[in-house]
């Protein structure tokens, strides 16, 4: 597995990196068996250090977690055990995705664009309904079935995925409603 680790405005020395190893080594071979990368990423925020993990696998599915602590080791050891709990939680359902998918998750590229939102207190109508582009960003949208797209929204702790559904032509949308179950939109 390919480890980046690196510190926002935070020396990372080696001892840590060692520790950072060693622990989402050994995490990630109890449950996941074919990791391919995993980023970590250590900043301070106020007086915690802050540290948040992803980590990448084979089959295109990918795990988050985030937690922050007073010293830079407890925040790792959080994060590591929140990465810890969702694997396990998950452990059933990643064996049956991988022995149901042979091959890895195919992966689209699309633009993504990040929009000026509108000032508060600005009253005066705008001169186009056309937004202003701040910036332009390559996503990846992955082609997977729906239940694969509620396993790596949770996976990812994100409140919305699009992807590109396997039985069909087209993108899907899957997202975590306010009362608490997830909905699926599915145009024709």
């Amino acid at each position: 597995m390919r480890y980046q680790i690196t510190g926002k405005q935070i020396d990372i020395g080696e001892a840590l990196q060692t520790h950072v190893k060693d622990e989402l080594g050994s995490t990630i071979a109890k449950y996941a068996g074919r990791p391919t990368d995993g980023t970590v990423v250590f900043s301070k925020s106020g007086h915690e250090f802050v540290c948040e993990a992803v980590v990448h696998l084979s089959t295109g599915l990918t795990a988050q977690a985030k937690a922050s602590a007073h010293e830079i080791y407890a925040a790792f050891d959080g994060c590591n055990a929140k990465m810890d709990k969702q694997l396990r939680r998950y452990k059933r359902r990643l064996k049956d995705h991988h022995r149901e998918r042979a091959e890895p998750v195919e992966l689209m590229n699309a633009p993504s664009y990040i929009l000026a939102s509108e000032k508060d207190g600005d009253e005066s109508e705008p001169e186009s309904l056309q937004p202003i582009i701040i910036a332009e960003i390559e996503t990846r949208i992955p082609a997977l079935s729906v239940g694969e797209a509620v396993m790596q929204m949770e996976l990812a702790g994100a409140p919305v995925l699009v992807f590109r559904n396997e039985g069909k032509e087209g993108l899907n949308v899957v997202y975590r409603r306010e009362d608490g179950n997830i909905g699926w939109i599915d145009p024709n």
